[in-house]
């Protein structure tokens, strides 16, 4: 992304940048120029120098370019737990302009220090030009404070002498203007499409249309877009898993199951009368498997993907016996062979159905377990 390419250079450009006023150095990039120039650059900011600091606090700051533009010297405000209010003018927002963003503050790389790094080093260009802009530096013979950075010429110069190169590995194209995108779409990876904490400074409606819909951003779409389907697919596939508390209630009102029987069936499911090895089942001529009228079609083990099953505290025995016997295969077999055969049940049942029950129910079943390993039986599909 622009701003891990951006970054290193920014900080180490802020550290070249605060010899101006330290020592009498070559300005980097001016062999040969101009003398006054030259002469210049040994106090002062140039305009090469501004350009760095605009990349460095429009990166982290997201703020709009002519809100950076028109920072003041006075800026900083309300320092607390490392960090600062920036003060800016925002001059589009008609009957509020003035509005404030807290920010990290210390090192020099923070937007905080990037701004006191940059007052400490206009201060000599103020002694001479009084000003409240934040922005003092020698440009075209005279020093100025206003930002004029619109010589793509002089950026594309800036990159080149930084070797700031792109993803495929080319001269970056950097147009400033699009920095705040930059960050808006580095923020909005790192919340993971959260609106609520990505639309800072907008509503929600305008950050999803202006930040939010990016060509860069459109595989967390996509990928949000499948977790979604996943996660609606396993909903509609899971099991019904009851504890002993929700047991003794649905004893009561078989309604609580909310299976798609009567509840004379659902109490006999509960009683164990429609058991399968790992679950008691509440539609074996009902599956989601199977043609509706023939019996289910799926291994044992397609009950801790099947809507039909119930899993009790009576079925952890069974459960846990299966996982011992999965966690034994997986050491005589390849990994890419075990994970495409046990690797869904597995997971279902060390992530979803043990940490539903408490420890001592859990604990108990294993002791059971251990009896019915005296005595295994396992079906050939299973081991196969």
């Amino acid at each position: 992304m622009l701003a891990a390419v951006l970054d290193p250079v920014a900080v180490a450009l802020l550290l070249a940048a605060g010899t101006h006023t330290r020592r009498v150095v070559a300005h980097p990039g001016l062999e040969g120029g101009a003398p006054i120039r030259n002469l210049h650059a040994r106090c002062y900011l140039l305009a090469e120098d501004v350009i760095a600091f605009f990349v460095a606090l429009s990166l982290e700051t997201g703020l709009e370019p002519e809100c950076v533009k028109a920072l003041r010297a006075d800026c900083l405000c309300n320092p607390a737990s490392g960090t600062v209010e920036i003060a800016y003018v925002k001059r589009r927002a008609r009957g509020s302009a003035w509005k404030r963003l807290r920010v990290r503050d210390g090192a020099s790389s923070t937007p905080g220090g990037i701004i006191r790094t940059l007052i400490e080093l206009t201060a000599s260009a103020r002694m001479h030009k009084p000003s409240d802009s934040l922005w003092v530096y020698f440009h075209t013979g005279r020093l100025d404070d206003r930002i004029t950075l619109h010589q793509q010429d002089m950026i594309d110069n800036w990159v080149a002498r930084h070797r700031i190169v792109d993803d495929a590995g080319q001269p970056l194209r950097l147009l400033l203007s699009r920095l705040r995108k930059t960050h808006k779409a580095l923020w909005y990876a790192k919340t993971q499409g959260d609106m609520a904490r990505f639309a800072i400074g907008h509503t929600p409606e305008v950050a999803a249309r202006h930040y939010a819909d990016l060509p860069s951003l459109r595989h967390l779409h996509e990928q949000a877009v499948v977790d979604g389907l996943n996660d609606a697919l396993a909903s509609a596939l899971q099991p019904r898993i009851v504890t002993p508390e929700e047991e003794a209630i649905a004893r009561r009102a078989p309604s609580k199951l909310q299976l798609s029987v009567p509840a004379a069936e659902a109490r006999r499911v509960l009683s164990g009368q429609h058991d399968v090895w790992l679950a008691s089942c509440s539609g074996f001529y009902n599956s989601p498997f199977a043609t509706a009228g023939e019996p289910c079609s799926e291994p044992f083990w397609g009950c801790l993907e099947c809507r039909n099953a119930v899993i009790t505290a009576r079925k952890l025995p069974s459960v846990i016996a299966f996982l011992d016997f999965m966690v034994t295969r997986r050491a005589e077999m390849t990994e890419a062979d075990w994970w495409a055969k046990f690797g869904r049940p597995w997971s279902r049942i060390t992530q979803q159905i043990l940490p539903a029950f408490s420890d001592a129910v859990v604990a108990q079943a294993r002791e059971k377990a251990r009896a019915l390993e005296r005595r295994p039986y396992l079906p050939p599909e299973a081991r196969a």
